[in-house]
């Protein structure tokens, strides 16, 4: 093989591990996690390091129990980091902030306050300054998005479930962060709301634009939301195992990346790796 060849080659290989700084949103640099126990030191994560560049969209898939939860939480500053470090925008964080959104599988409201409400707990504490008629256009506008205009003013507790996880959606966007972290919000829906919630997450997603990292245990979900589906290995000691690029144009249809000549390919090589 020619050096020149080579040369290409190492350089691939480069472009689709490391990006440049200017690019890079997420860093995640040979992040730890190790919780004490009676019998000594449990590691759940060591030696994980991850990219994630500004406005993409990340889906992680692995096995229950290899870390991913607590790998996002730690990303979200609200679980300790045991080594390395986590960086948004090249600065570490230290503790939780609102330059980081999380959407959780379950959305966690105040069930006495209505969905407004819930919306603007966010929304005023990261817009202090704006005037109150704007903070509540800000909620508004996100609770449109995700399609409860009719439901302003409803209690948390008098909405279903795929309702509730509208307004933890409306919520997550409404505080304008710089990443979105998402872990499996849909995992307790039934496959009709869970398909309409997709196609309003990622329609927001189109329009804002903002990287976002989402923990699923379905493999479709992964592949249709995603730029970049990270696997990870089986724990202890989990760290990231493959990673596999999703080249389908954006926006996306369900139908469209269904009728895809990759679909399947891409869908083989994530349940082959889950099957290791």
């Amino acid at each position: 093989m020619s050096i020149i060849t080579e040369n290409s080659i190492i350089k691939e290989v480069l472009k689709t591990t490391s990006f440049a700084s200017k690019d890079v949103m997420l860093d995640l640099k040979d992040l730890k996690k190790v919780y004490p126990t009676p019998k000594g030191d449990y590691v759940v994560l060591e030696n994980l390091n991850l990219q994630i560049k500004k406005e993409e969209f990340v889906t992680i898939i692995g096995h229950s129990g290899c870390g991913k939860t607590t790998m996002l939480s730690m990303i979200a500053g609200l679980n300790s980091i045991s080594g390395g470090n986590i960086s948004v925008l090249g600065k570490h964080i230290k503790g939780p902030g609102p330059d980081r959104g999380v959407i959780f599988q379950s959305p966690s409201l105040m069930p006495w306050m209505t969905s407004l409400q819930n919306v603007l707990l966010g929304v005023n504490q990261v817009f202090p300054h704006a005037s109150k008629a704007q903070r509540n256009d800000i909620a508004k506008y996100y609770l449109q998005k995700v399609g409860l205009e009719d439901a302003f003013h409803k209690k948390a507790s008098e909405l279903s479930q795929g309702m509730q996880q509208r307004v933890g959606i409306a919520r997550a966007f409404a505080i304008k962060p710089k990443v979105l972290l998402l872990d499996e919000p849909f995992g307790m829906l039934d496959s009709l709301t869970r398909g309409e919630l997709q196609d309003i997450l990622i329609e927001i997603w189109n329009k804002e634009k903002i990287t976002a990292v989402m923990i699923t245990h379905d493999v479709d979900e992964a592949i249709f939301l995603a730029d970049r589906v990270v696997m990870m290995t089986s724990g202890p000691k989990a760290k990231i195992g493959d990673v596999l690029d999703i080249n389908f144009k954006r926006p996306r249809t369900r139908k469209s990346v269904l009728e895809h000549d990759d679909y399947y390919a891409y869908r083989k090589h994530l349940i082959d790796f889950l099957e290791h």
